[in-house]
């Protein structure tokens, strides 16, 4: 049965009795509004953000990743802290390592910051930039009240940076309340590869 994305986020909300008092710490005394992965602590949303609501907060869990080089598959955990302080973008931090196969923690993986804006007419830009020494501008759409689907419009990458071929990103939550996402990679060959799936659960908001 399909649900609504109004159904989902209420389901969200009943889900959220052991994270909702929690949220990122303040770093410093700062004269500004805090950021928070709280939507019911801190400076209210932007109205202009309500089209990515659902990100609000810190997700943690488990992906599976394809080295674009070695053509390994490898497990990985993972996560991303999607923030705000009032102002009319989210702030995005993401971080993950590498487990082995009985999920230990073996070496840190990628790691990436940025920003998520939408326009008036839905559209989304994410612009992130990677520790590998690479800059994506990602363009997309909302396919719904708690799906998002992103295509990179222009990927640069530094003197010393990792080459990455352009991408596409679906994020989503899922029916219990998780947010899932799957990244697709251009290999060498010019072909859409599968690079990136995770599963994480909100752990703050």
């Amino acid at each position: 049965m399909t649900r609504s994305g109004n159904e989902a986020i209420a389901d969200a909300e009943l889900r959220a009795a052991e994270t909702a008092d929690k949220n990122v710490p303040p770093v410093g005394d700062l004269p500004l509004p805090v950021d928070t992965a709280n939507l019911r602590q801190g400076p209210d949303l932007h109205p202009g953000l309500l089209g990515l609501l659902p990100l609000v907060g810190v997700w943690e869990g488990v992906g599976q990743g394809h080295h674009p080089i070695t053509g390994d598959d490898y497990d990985f955990g993972q996560q991303i802290i999607v923030s705000h302080d009032g102002s009319n973008y989210l702030n995005w931090q993401s971080r993950s390592w590498v487990l082995d196969s009985d999920g230990n923690y073996v070496q840190p993986d990628l790691r990436e910051c940025g920003y998520w804006r939408i326009g008036e007419d839905d559209t989304i830009e994410l612009l992130l930039t990677h520790a590998e020494g690479s800059i994506e501008l990602y363009y997309g759409r909302p396919l719904n009240q708690t799906s998002w689907n992103l295509t990179t419009d222009v990927t640069i990458k530094t003197d010393t940076g990792a080459h990455t071929g352009a991408a596409k990103r679906l994020y989503g939550l899922v029916p219990d309340g998780d947010l899932a996402y799957v990244e697709e990679r251009l290999d060498s060959d010019g072909d859409l590869t599968p690079r990136l799936s995770a599963k994480l659960t909100r752990i703050i908001g």
